[in-house]
């Protein structure tokens, strides 16, 4: 099984990321991809950009645990990358490729995978809007940050 985890500052090239999975693979005929960007607007004002922060090496170890607790002997590839910094409206953030057995398995499993990093991923995200800083928590949960 290959597994391969990354917090990164750089976007990733999924085309790469993607003919390396599928040379590698052999029994299997299906790769599921999630690909998480940035919104442009949310509740009607506009996104200027997103600050994802992170303490690295216990982020990374965190999400090693979750993919460990995930996968099963119908995966054989799972690729987990979250980019940290500022970033922009439409930029991509969060990466999540499973090779398995069936697409059923392969859909089931980066669903899961998604879930529980968003809510067991220790990753901040101040998002910066038209209409002032909002640190995200949880599903959506935005608090107004207040200016000091």
């Amino acid at each position: 099984m290959v597994i391969d985890v990354r917090i990164t500052h750089e976007e990733i090239n999924v085309s790469e990321v993607i003919k390396e999975m599928i040379k590698n693979s052999s029994s299997e005929g299906s790769l599921v991809m999630f690909l998480g960007y940035v919104k442009e607007f949310v509740d009607g004002h506009r996104v200027n950009k997103l600050i994802y922060e992170a303490y690295e090496p216990y982020s990374t170890q965190i999400l090693k645990r979750i993919v460990s607790e995930v996968v099963d002997d119908d995966i054989t590839d799972v690729r987990v990358y979250h980019r940290v910094g500022v970033l922009s409206p439409h930029e991509p953030v969060i990466y999540i490729f499973v090779i398995a057995k069936s697409r059923s398995k392969a859909f089931e499993k980066c669903r899961e995978l998604l879930e529980k990093i968003k809510h067991e991923v220790p990753i901040f995200k101040l998002e910066v809007r038209d209409d002032g800083e909002y640190w995200i928590v949880g599903d959506g949960l935005r608090i107004k940050r207040d200016n000091l």
